[in-house]
């Protein structure tokens, strides 16, 4: 086990300096905040790169794995129906820009609701960013140790150092450059589990795979048709994936969003094929951990290396997501070196719940519900809604996720039953609300 241990600090501190070594080093704010360098834009393979990895974050491959485990592969294609928003939002993206000739979310939603909506919209983003610095470190920690031991806690703060570290030289720039080898390698760390698990005839062969599971609502289409709602409204709340739609041409970012959307979703149905193994071997808990210990310390070194990739460029994309909402949606200051100290202040106020026993999934299925009252705001972005539209629909949205979080939700309007629910079934509900209300003052109004 010390040789494991060994091999995982060494995955960790060698993978970090590369990247810091190879990392831009950011000399203007066109550089830092918007990846312009030598004056051009990331093309459709970069974007395209860096939205897949950024979103195949350690908490989504992880959750991927243990769908896969519960449900076979029904599992697996559920949590991969959120990787409708990359479509969802490079269309809205793209028509936003060629016809409202936007620069940013921001722009559109002061624009048209005003300062009072954008500040509301910047406290949900800003949430987001501070779950995804916690969420995905505690991923990695559950890799060197159990929850509340030393080298649990030692191995998240020194991840987080080492990805703020590199992240810091170059901003945006850092981010979206390390993305794409971090892409290639999950792509190549991804290609050799499966051959490894899948690769000899004792395996689960493919069939079996995709054979597994029950294609009803009590084992993943609750989260399925879960996913698919809240994907109208999802990406937005996301600036680690809505900021990528703002810096290139709209023709290149809705190529790469689109394209992000199909090859996201494979990636992680493939990932969830680890927890179908587990499966039909007869494993309990954590289904990537389980599989990695069942093949031997390479692979789960593998496994490990896999989860440090996905992970890091999530959190450089968060630090530098971060930077670019305080810095220049919300105009605090626009200088390289208040930009570079706001990435340290959320490294560091993302990573106390580390110390609170926060729970991983919550992070993506609670959040998801809260900003469904985004729904109507993007959707019929070309409308007149007045103001008071966007207050009335956002709120609801956050009503409906107290609802679910405290487990208030009227169980007579739940018409299926399984796991996941109440899930679907809040959203349902809370959109159609969000739909309402957000008409209501148009008609008024005419």
């Amino acid at each position: 086990m010390t040789e494991v241990k060994i091999w995982q600090w060494s995955l960790i501190i060698a993978s970090s300096l590369v990247l810091f070594l190879l990392s831009p080093w950011a000399k203007d704010t066109n550089q830092f905040f918007k990846a312009v360098q030598k004056k051009k834009a990331p093309n459709t393979f970069m974007l395209m790169g860096s939205l897949i990895i950024s979103w195949i974050f350690a908490k989504s491959i992880t959750n991927a794995a243990n769908l896969g485990l519960d449900f076979g592969i029904v599992g697996g294609v559920a949590y991969a129906g959120y990787y409708l928003s990359f479509a969802v939002a490079g269309l809205v993206i793209y028509r936003m820009r060629l016809h409202g000739k936007y620069t940013s979310i921001h722009h559109f939603l002061s624009s048209k609701f005003g300062k009072s909506a954008v500040t509301i919209f910047s406290i949900l983003i800003a949430i987001r960013l501070f779950n995804e610095v916690w969420s995905n470190t505690m991923v990695i920690g559950s890799y060197f140790g159990p929850e509340g031991t030393s080298s649990y806690y030692w191995s998240i703060l020194v991840f987080t150092g080492l990805t703020l570290a590199y992240v810091l030289k170059g901003g945006m720039s850092s981010s979206i450059f390390t993305d794409v080898i971090q892409m290639g390698l999950f792509s190549i760390l991804l290609a050799v589990i499966l051959f490894t698990i899948f690769g000899n005839t004792t395996s689960t062969t493919v069939t079996e795979v995709v054979n597994s599971g029950i294609w009803s609502f009590e084992t993943g289409l609750n989260l399925l048709f879960a996913a698919l709602l809240q994907s109208f409204s999802y990406p937005f709340h996301d600036p680690v994936l809505t900021d990528r739609g703002f810096i290139s041409s709209p023709k290149i970012t809705l190529k790469s969003f689109l394209w992000a959307s199909i090859l996201g979703a494979i990636c992680i149905i493939l990932f969830s094929s680890i927890g179908v193994y587990a499966q039909s071997q007869g494993m309990q808990g954590q289904a990537a951990v389980e599989v990695g210990k069942a093949f031997g310390i390479i692979i789960l070194l593998v496994i490990n290396f896999v989860m440090i990739t996905s992970a890091a460029s999530t959190l450089d994309s968060t630090f530098s997501s971060f930077s670019k909402l305080v810095a220049i949606d919300l105009k605090f200051g626009t200088s390289l070196k208040f930009g570079r100290w706001s990435m340290v202040v959320i490294a560091i106020l993302g990573t106390i719940p580390v110390f609170l026993n926060a729970e991983i999934l919550s992070a993506t299925t609670i959040s998801g519900t809260m900003v469904i009252g985004l729904t109507p705001v993007f959707l019929f972005w070309r409308g007149k809604a007045p103001k008071i539209s966007f207050h009335l629909s956002v709120f609801s949205g956050l009503f409906f996720g107290f609802l679910l979080i405290f487990n208030w939700f009227p169980q007579a309007l739940i018409f299926t039953t399984g796991k996941y629910a109440d899930l679907l079934w809040i959203n349902f509900w809370g959109i159609i609300c969000c739909l309402f209300v957000y008409i209501i003052p148009t008609w008024i109004k005419k």
